[in-house]
């Protein structure tokens, strides 16, 4: 029987420590206010993913943009997901991306890729408490809608 040996590459992922202006998010418009100040002309142009990293008391730990994609889509890793979020000792999270269409329905990939972290998440012992879809005027929150 042949041994595998297998060589895993040392690498340290770094990212930039940036001050988090503290908010207590306890409904889906505080979320929706909370992002949005990340977006900047681009929310109507390409579509950005964002996790918003939070405590046991709903407060604001961190907040990260896990991608930036093209008009109609952004690819998301879960790994980098899971990654931010145990980094930051976080109990809560709530995920966001924007549809530059204006559409704030979400597709059925929305659907399946809320599914895949929310049950990500529980294996780490971490809440999804909600998924907001948002455009420059108006959001969809999946928790308001019943679908977390």
């Amino acid at each position: 029987m042949k041994e595998y040996k297998t060589t895993i590459p040392k690498f340290k992922i770094v990212s930039e420590k940036t001050e988090v202006r503290k908010a207590k998010i306890v409904t889906s418009q505080n979320a929706y206010d909370y992002i949005k100040q990340f977006y900047k002309d681009d929310i109507e142009i390409f579509e950005s993913f964002f996790i918003l990293l939070l405590n046991k008391a709903n407060n604001t730990i961190g907040v990260k943009r896990l991608s930036k994609g093209s008009i109609d889509g952004t690819v998301v890793c879960t790994k980098m997901l899971l990654f931010y979020a145990i980094n930051t000792l976080a109990s809560t999270m709530i995920i966001a991306h924007n549809h530059p269409s204006g559409n704030t329905q979400p597709s059925n990939a929305d659907i399946q890729l809320t599914k895949k972290i929310k049950e990500a998440l529980k294996l780490c012992d971490i809440l999804l408490l909600d998924h907001i879809i948002l455009t420059d005027c108006n959001y969809y929150s999946f928790a308001d809608e019943g679908q977390i």
